[in-house]
């Protein structure tokens, strides 16, 4: 695992992994069924009472106020198991993130006081794009009391259970955008049906139409752009400790795999072409869990270069997860394609998660441009 030093660490890391392998193990399968199946509510009731949503929250906003090593050490036990979750908890942390870059404290503070009920509110966020590198978004609009939204926005990860969403948006003929927080429950707003995508499918997403929604100013206008990228700095190491939760998982299971499975009057594992490809999965699991440990470390640190390390840290490792699960599907043979095991899924869930704030090639590019500007 992740080293995680302190006391309350510790507990998180126990906490997590227990709740993993008790509540997401067992029923991975069904889970991933999800939307010609149901939601994995209870699931993601207990998540809320074990404060997996509050991590990165400052204490004086209700949260533990931990740093990026401690979300990390959570998600990468929940991935472990099954990514849906690691992704919705993921999601909801990165808007408040946003909201905090932009300085919007009063804005979280608005939808925790709104909360009737014993569960946290859930944030609805478009984490699978970065608002830069799309050409058409919504548009807003000023009015006499504040701003009003308008257009579609799609993939918006949490938009069927989410309280509220934090989207994007810019004005008419604008390039610069702002973020923006609504309400999901006023009307204007036509959420689609849940997306069927490639991965993570219990972590729901719906397209969402916007006929002049009120919204809400998050920090100032035309500075979303900043805000983001101060979010995607830190979440970047979280974004990494997912696709290397997966990794474990995959490493797990071909190592158990291949003890058990006999071919030629032996079991597998003693093949050494298994072996070989056993010793690059284990090889990059370890490089990995290193490599998070130590990003993290840079991040909650805030030590000179933390950024370039933790968004080239997400890269190398999101890159990884797609050559070793390929692998973990090829140790396992033929039913390495079957979903009665996890390899397929967790092939699935790496290939996707590459997209995380944003989409993988381009944020390899932002890495030599960033390099050439100076």
């Amino acid at each position: 695992m992740i080293a995680g030093t302190d006391k309350e660490l510790k507990l998180l890391d126990k906490a997590s992994a227990e709740f993993s392998k008790k509540e997401l193990a067992p029923n991975r399968e069904e889970h991933d069924n999800f939307p010609f199946s149901p939601f994995f509510e209870p699931v993601l009731k207990k998540a809320r009472d074990l404060d997996f949503f509050h991590i990165m929250l400052p204490e004086a906003l209700g949260g533990i106020g931990q740093g990026v090593t401690a979300l990390s050490l959570v998600l990468y036990n929940l991935c472990r198991e099954d990514s849906s979750l690691g992704t919705i908890v993921f999601t909801h942390t990165a808007a408040m993130e946003t909201l905090l870059a932009a300085g919007a404290d009063n804005l979280i503070r608005e939808i925790t006081s709104q909360n009737d009920t014993a569960e946290e509110p859930l944030l609805a966020f478009p984490v699978f794009n970065n608002p830069e590198e799309i050409p058409h978004m919504a548009t807003y609009a000023v009015t006499e009391t504040g701003y009003t939204l308008s257009g579609s926005v799609d993939y918006v990860v949490l938009a069927t259970i989410g309280t509220h969403a934090l989207l994007p948006a810019r004005r008419e003929g604008a390039q610069a955008f702002s973020f923006f927080l609504i309400n999901m429950g006023d009307r204007g707003i036509r959420t689609g049906d849940p997306v069927h995508s490639l991965g993570v499918h219990a972590c729901p997403a719906a397209d969402l139409e916007l006929d002049t929604v009120t919204a809400t100013l998050a920090g100032k206008e035309g500075m979303g752009a900043s805000y983001f990228n101060k979010m995607a700095d830190r979440m970047s190491v979280a974004a990494a400790a997912m696709s290397a939760g997966i990794m474990k998982g995959a490493c797990d299971e071909a190592l158990a795999y291949s003890r058990g499975r006999f071919q030629g009057g032996r079991a597998i594992i003693n093949w050494s072409e298994i072996q070989m490809i056993l010793s690059d999965m284990i090889i990059k699991n370890t490089n990995a869990r290193m490599l998070i440990s130590r990003a993290g470390q840079a991040v909650d640190a805030k030590e000179n270069g933390w950024e370039d390390s933790a968004r080239s840290a997400a890269a190398y490792i999101q890159d990884a997860a797609c050559d070793l699960t390929t692998w973990g599907i090829q140790v396992l043979g033929g039913v390495g394609y079957m979903k009665d095991f996890g390899q397929e899924k967790r092939f699935r869930d790496a290939q996707h998660l590459q997209a995380l704030l944003g989409l993988a090639p381009l944020k390899k590019l932002a890495v030599i441009q960033k390099y050439l500007n100076g």
